[in-house]
């Protein structure tokens, strides 16, 4: 895959989630949705407490699904 071809940002890290946590992205997306009300902060720690994610994945959904609502 070329440089140009390769996924970046926030969605770079969707693949290795999915691995790691056994869960489609959809299914962040439908936690985070439950989550509107909280900051972008609150949101990572609520993945990381409640649903065992690392800082970086849970803080790349976050990003992901903030930048998807804008």
């Amino acid at each position: 895959m070329s440089d140009d071809n390769k996924v970046k940002g926030p969605a770079s890290y969707f693949p290795s989630i999915e691995k790691t946590y056994g869960q489609p992205i959809s299914h962040w997306e439908t936690v985070l949705a439950g989550l509107a009300d909280k900051t972008h902060m609150e949101r990572v720690t609520v993945l990381k407490t409640e649903h065992g994610l690392g800082h970086g994945h849970a803080n790349a959904l976050v990003a992901y699904f903030k930048s998807k609502a804008s």
